[in-house]
């Protein structure tokens, strides 16, 4: 038998690696900047802008959160404040408003009032 030689055959040549000098990504290249002139990084630009626009929302979002929560931490500690005055405020009124203090004060302040000693009565 013998061999013939078929144009299919003849040009399959074992594979050998392709010269890889414009395709290889190295840190030379991403230190120099030549990355984003790269075929196949240049390909995913939208993608990677849009991932980076998702990373500034994301920080953007999470400082907006701090800065709520400390105005929220701050607002309930002001709020406890001011009701502990308002507690205070209503005790020492409650004290003053007595009919005992109010005698006490207009007599301190020599006013020329006198209590009446006969009860109030009622019209009809």
């Amino acid at each position: 038998m013998t061999e013939q030689s078929t144009p299919e055959f003849d040009e399959v040549k074992p594979a050998q690696p392709e010269d890889k000098k414009g395709k290889r990504i190295g840190a030379k290249d991403f230190i120099s900047g030549r990355i984003l002139t790269h075929e196949m990084v240049s390909g995913q630009m939208p993608y990677i802008i849009f991932l980076v626009m998702l990373a500034i929302i994301y920080i953007a979002n999470n400082y907006h959160y701090n800065n709520l929560l400390r105005t929220e931490l701050k607002l309930r500690k002001e709020v406890k404040n001011l009701r502990a005055e308002s507690i205070t405020t209503a005790a020492q009124y409650m004290s003053i408003s007595r009919q005992s203090e109010v005698v006490k004060l207009v007599d301190e302040k020599g006013l020329g009032l006198i209590e009446s000693r006969v009860p109030p009565k009622k019209l009809q």
